[in-house]
Order: C-alpha cells, then sequence, then structure tokens
C-alpha cells in the first residue's frame, strides 16, 4: 500500500519512520527545501540558533519511534539531561530555579515560601495522576472527544469513576495550582507548564497540569547539535528505511472521491495516487484548503477551533556571555493576569511580557564563538489579527522585550554585546509553516471539558485521511507533535491490516 504524507515536521517524519517500519511505501512530500518543519537552524557569524522548539521531554516518545525499526535511540542521539530545567527571574530581584528532582524542587520552594513546599507537592502529586490517566485513556490512540477516551458502559467502575473525577473537569489549570500554591511567584512558574500548548492557564482544563509530571519525572534534555539534530535523526531513520522523500514539493490538494482520499495533488499539477494519506499541516488549513467540499464544511462544524497564541522571537549572538543564566530561563511578567488578558482576551501583545531565554552554550559551548552566546528570546503573542502589522510592530515590541531582559534578568547591557541578529514575527511564522494564523502551537486548549481534545488523527469526514501535528491530537510541544506522528501510523497501520484482512476474506470465499 502506498501512502503519501504531507509536510514533513516532527509529527510527518515520525509518521514515516513508523509506517515504514512496518511495511509500507511511503513517499513523503515537504514544501520547504528541509526537513523537521519549526525545528529549522539557523546559522549566522559563528553562531547557532535552533530556530524552532528548544526544550525536549518525554524522549521515551521517540525511543518508541526509533524502537520500531529495531533502532535504539541513544545511540543516534547523544541527549544530556539537563539541571536546572528551568532558572526563573521575577521582577522583584527574585531568582528561582527549577530543579530537575522533585525534591530538591520542593526544597528550593520552600527557601522562597516556606508554607508552599508542602503545597508543591500536593500539586505535584495532582499532577502525577493526572499524567498516569492521560497515559492509560489519552495518549498513544486516535482520540477526538470524550467517547474515545474510555467506554464507560463497558468499564463502569470504581477505578474508571476515580479516573473520571481525577480529570477534574470542573477546574482550570490556573484554578488547581491555586489551591495548592499561595506565593504568587511560585503559581507564575507552574502556570508556565501549560504554555507548553500556547492557551491560558486561566482558560486551560486542569488535566494539563499532568505535563508537570511530564517534565518534572522524566527530566528536561538537550540533544547535542540542538533540538535540528531530533529532525536530522529522523530523516536519517526515514533514508534508511526506504521512504522516498521530496522537498520543494508542496502540496495543492487532496483528491477525496466518494469521500475517500485518493490521491494528491502537488503544486506543480502532479496526481501521485496513495491508498492513504497522512497530513501534517495544520489540521484546520488541512480541511480548508487540501480537503475542501463537503467533506471540509463538515469539519468546520463540528466546533469552533481558535489558534493557540503566536510569538516574536529574536535570535541573539553575544560577544560576551551572560554566566548568571541557566540553559532555560524564563523571565516573568510583573502581572500574568494583565499578560493573559492581553494576548488571549483582547488580543495584542501584553505591554510586560513574560520572556523565554534558551542559552545552549551552557550545555554546548560551540553554538557561539569562545566566549560568546548564542540566545534564543521567545515573547508569546495573539495569534495574528487582521489589524496586526509585524513590520511595523516589531521595533517597538523589540525595545519592550529587551528593557523586560535589562530590568528583571540582570541583562542591562544586553544591546552593546549583540554582533548577531535575526527576528521572527507571526507573520514570519503563518508563512513559512502554514500555520492558522501565525499560531506557534496548533489550536488553544481552552474549555474546561473539551479544550484538552483536538482533531483525531484518524479523520471522521474522510476515509483514508489521518492526521499528525501540533493541530491534531494530542496536542502541540515535542514530544506530543512526534507522538501524533506515531500514532497516525499506528492508527492507519491497524486499518490497512483491518482492510487487508477483509479482502483476503473476500477473496477466499470468491475462489471457493
Amino acid at each position: 500500500m502506498k501512502t503519501g504524507i504531507i509536510g514533513g515536521g516532527l509529527g510527518g517524519l515520525a509518521a514515516a519512520c513508523t509506517l515504514a517500519a512496518r511495511g509500507h511505501d511511503v513517499v513523503l512530500f515537504e514544501k520547504n527545501d528541509w526537513l523537521g518543519g519549526k525545528a529549522a537552524v539557523l546559522e549566522q557569524g559563528g553562531y547557532r540558533f535552533d530556530m524552532g522548539p528548544t526544550i525536549l521531554t518525554m524522549p521515551r516518545v521517540l525511543e518508541r519511534i526509533f524502537a520500531e525499526a529495531g533502532r535504539e535511540l541513544h545511540r543516534e542521539l547523544d541527549l544530556r539531561r539537563l539541571d536546572p530545567q528551568w532558572r526563573c527571574f521575577y521582577d522583584d530581584g527574585t531568582v528561582l530555579d527549577l530543579r530537575d528532582d522533585p525534591k530538591r524542587a520542593a526544597e528550593e520552594i520552600g527557601r522562597l515560601s516556606p508554607e508552599d513546599r508542602a503545597g508543591f507537592e500536593r500539586f505535584m502529586a495532582v499532577a502525577s495522576r493526572l499524567s498516569d490517566v492521560s497515559d492509560r485513556f489519552f495518549f498513544w490512540k486516535s482520540v477526538e472527544d470524550l467517547r474515545d477516551t474510555m467506554d464507560l458502559k463497558a468499564n463502569m467502575s470504581l477505578a474508571t469513576l476515580k479516573d473520571v473525577m481525577a480529570l477534574r473537569m470542573h477546574r482550570t489549570v490556573a484554578g488547581q495550582i491555586k489551591r495548592d500554591v499561595k506565593d504568587g511567584r511560585v503559581a507564575q512558574m507552574l502556570e508556565h507548564f501549560i504554555q507548553y500548548v500556547g492557551s491560558s492557564p486561566l482558560a486551560s482544563p486542569a488535566v494539563l497540569c499532568g505535563i508537570a509530571q511530564m517534565q518534572q519525572g522524566e527530566g528536561v534534555w538537550y540533544p547535542m547539535g540542538g533540538t535540528r539534530a531530533v529532525p536530522l535523526a529522523l530523516a536519517r531513520l526515514a533514508e534508511s528505511l526506504g521512504v522516498e522523500v521530496r522537498t520543494g514539493t508542496g502540496v495543492e490538494r487532496i483528491e477525496v472521491e466518494a469521500g475517500r482520499a485518493r490521491a494528491i495533488i502537488t503544486d506543480s499539477g502532479e496526481r501521485v495516487a496513495c491508498d492513504r494519506v497522512v497530513s501534517n499541516m495544520d489540521s484546520v488549513r488541512t480541511y480548508a484548503e487540501l480537503v475542501g467540499g463537503a467533506e471540509g464544511r463538515a469539519f468546520a462544524r463540528t466546533r469552533k477551533r481558535e489558534a493557540a497564541c503566536s510569538g516574536v522571537v529574536l535570535y541573539l549572538g553575544l560577544d560576551r556571555a551572560y554566566e548568571h543564566l541557566a540553559h532555560h530561563n524564563f523571565v516573568f511578567s510583573r502581572d500574568p493576569e494583565e499578560e493573559f488578558g492581553a494576548i488571549y482576551d483582547h488580543g495584542e501583545p501584553a505591554p510586560d511580557p513574560t520572556a523565554y531565554i534558551a542559552a545552549p552554550a551552557r550545555t554546548e559551548p560551540g553554538v557561539a564563538p569562545d566566549g560568546g552566546e548564542a540566545l534564543y528570546v521567545l515573547v508569546h503573542t495573539p495569534y495574528l489579527r487582521s489589524h496586526h502589522d509585524w513590520s511595523r510592530m516589531l521595533p517597538h515590541y523589540r525595545e519592550v522585550i529587551l528593557d523586560k531582559l535589562g530590568r528583571a534578568a540582570g541583562m542591562e547591557d544586553i544591546r552593546s554585546r549583540i554582533q548577531v541578529e535575526r527576528a521572527l514575527t507571526p507573520q514570519d511564522i503563518h508563512e513559512r509553516y502554514k500555520v492558522l494564523n501565525g499560531a506557534i502551537y496548533g489550536l488553544a486548549s481552552h474549555g474546561k471539558v473539551m479544550g484538552a481534545f483536538k482533531p483525531g488523527n484518524r479523520s471522521r469526514q474522510v476515509e483514508g485521511l489521518y492526521l499528525a501535528g501540533g493541530s491534531a491530537h494530542p496536542g502541540p510541544g515535542m514530544p506530543m507533535a512526534l507522538m501524533s506522528g506515531w500514532i497516525a501510523a499506528d492508527t492507519l497501520d491497524t486499518d490497512a491490516r483491518g482492510a487487508g484482512d477483509v479482502a483476503r476474506e473476500r477473496a477466499d470465499v470468491a475462489a471457493e
């Protein structure tokens, strides 16, 4: 069977490797000249920057993908576990490390706010429970809504009811954190786990607190060579498994006949017949731009879907390092409610934003010239609105960001240290990666009940169409995007083998 994959991002590469390892004939189309999607690289003046994701968690997802081909991940990638996981800077001069070990993290928090040591431990117990429930009912299978997670009629029991109650569907992330933690600085740090999915903790379901356990329990890792090393390793694996990779080839549409995906039409007009199709393009844009017709309209009617936030990224090559930075750092806003209100409610850049800083020279000095620093600075912004003109907005917002770093993170002289500078805006992200309205993290995770659900990996509108990537289940972030590709491939493979069994049975009956 021939499977066409649209998009060579992390989800598309994971799907390609998994399907090829299981014997499928796979062709992958990527409009850009590189594979990896947002996990691209920028090299300039002796500095190297990861352009997209910079934090790798849950390496077991990658381990599973490589194991499909009988390969051992740690022979393909040199992964280094980081401690601290984050260093946090606040406007009042406080510095707080989130240590790699939960016990040491609790000790650090206790030194800042004694009463919150126990509160953090209570929060992590809840996060551990939610992570366990997610692993058993939410991950590793195609899920679109509650009915896909568990069969309550078939499995009605006290244990199942406890699992349902554990999901805390009546609470938001912020509401759950505030039950356990009183110090605003600690709460702000914990609320930022939800920024992995680009959504507001004030509007996202409490089940997403499980992200904290996935990081605290399984660590934060850095692949030597940068996160760009991940798609490069997957691309090598795909090539070794015989995947046909066609870079520089965009896709115009998916040919659908009688409700089934039949072929991929490239931007040059070539028709490539496929038994099944995996789209790693944004799910909403897949249906609107590649599928269209009655099926596209049917998807649009299923649920109102809002883009997650976007962001401005500054890539700064400095001639002198800031030794007080850790590998990963957050410089927090003065008022999180003001920040989230601006971004998610009013659709405008926050006046005093939180800045995330990756300083990978702490772990891999070769990313910058001797003594230098290659900083990746990300500030979340709203997804694109019609009145946003980032060619006009960027110069002012650059100053807002640099002022914030100087005021709250001890980087007062940062302008004088800059040797190389590039920027990525929401408009750039929208055009470069074909995402929805410039969103970095696919679709927003807002809503106490349905917020955790994304479009399922098996299309309900088009037979033979499967979805991968950050805007499909289970959502955004490196491990989730990779998992989405594995789920799409596993679901497709299961369906294909089932169809093959039916075809063989019919052939046997006909022969008799």
